[in-house]
């Protein structure tokens, strides 16, 4: 029995591999979306906001230092959003269909393909963690192992968003609308790009709202974790969030309740 879920979850993560290395151009937008931000953006912020003092950082750091974890996430926002645009498609085609009625649980099979994508999106961090490393950012040696737990974590957060989202979607060509009312708004209002207490200097409103956004949370885990630490508020919001959000997810795709339901008529 333990081999069959083994061959299931197996046969899931190896077609989700082969859609990303087949989709090269996918591998491409994932990195110069935060590289673009690295190398341009970040160098005209530091000399308007010169350096940034937050935790973890024992010392001032450069403004490059600062944004790296926030590309980190965003990378996994996109990652996610992307995945979920494929279980629309797969719907559309029937695929998905054929996925759902597998004699395996729904919450296994979802949580699978979950999974995957989420493994896909690490590694496109690791290699964007391996560029901004020659750009001069040098988290400690130890942060790139401790980051892998918050990375796997804040990315079914995410990834489970998506999934979520695409449940509500019955057209692919509605997607990317939605998608783009999402991510936007998560990155710019969260703490990926300025600290809250700079946020907090000149809006407390925003501040406000960026403190409720699951996304600034997925960011400080993976900010702390690059160096070592556990943020347990970031830890509890993030954990808490995913199992809304998967949870969510498998009521959606329930045939008797949520997407999948028999409408009459």
């Amino acid at each position: 029995m333990k081999a069959g879920w083994t061959i299931a979850f197996a046969g899931i993560a190896r077609r989700e591999v082969l859609r990303f290395a087949r989709q090269r151009e996918r591998f491409l937008a994932a990195l110069v979306r935060p590289l673009v931000w690295l190398f341009i953006f970040a160098a005209g912020f530091r000399s308007v906001l010169g350096l940034s003092i937050t935790a973890p950082y024992e010392t001032y750091v450069l403004y490059e230092v600062y944004v790296v974890p926030g590309l980190c996430a965003m990378i996994q926002l996109f990652n996610g959003m992307q995945s979920s645009l494929s279980m629309v498609y797969d719907r559309e085609t029937g695929a998905m269909r054929t996925l759902l009625v597998s004699p395996y649980p729904r919450w296994f099979l979802l949580g699978a393909k979950l999974v995957a994508g989420v493994l896909v999106s690490i590694l496109q961090v690791y290699a964007f963690l391996g560029i901004a490393w020659l750009w001069g950012v040098h988290p400690p040696a130890i942060g790139w192992l401790t980051v892998l737990p918050a990375l796997l974590l804040a990315g079914v957060m995410l990834g489970s968003l998506g999934l979520l989202i695409s449940s509500t979607i019955r057209q692919l060509e509605n997607f990317a609308g939605v998608m783009n009312f999402v991510i936007f708004p998560m990155f710019f209002a969260s703490s990926a790009l300025y600290p809250l207490w700079r946020m907090k200097e000149s809006s407390v409103l925003l501040h406000d709202i960026c403190a409720l956004n699951p996304f600034t949370y997925a960011v400080e885990l993976i900010r702390f974790a690059l160096y070592g630490q556990v943020n347990l508020t970031a830890l509890a919001v993030v954990a808490g969030c995913t199992a809304v959000f998967f949870g969510g997810t498998v009521f959606m795709y329930d045939p008797a309740k949520g997407l999948w339901r028999k409408r009459p008529g």
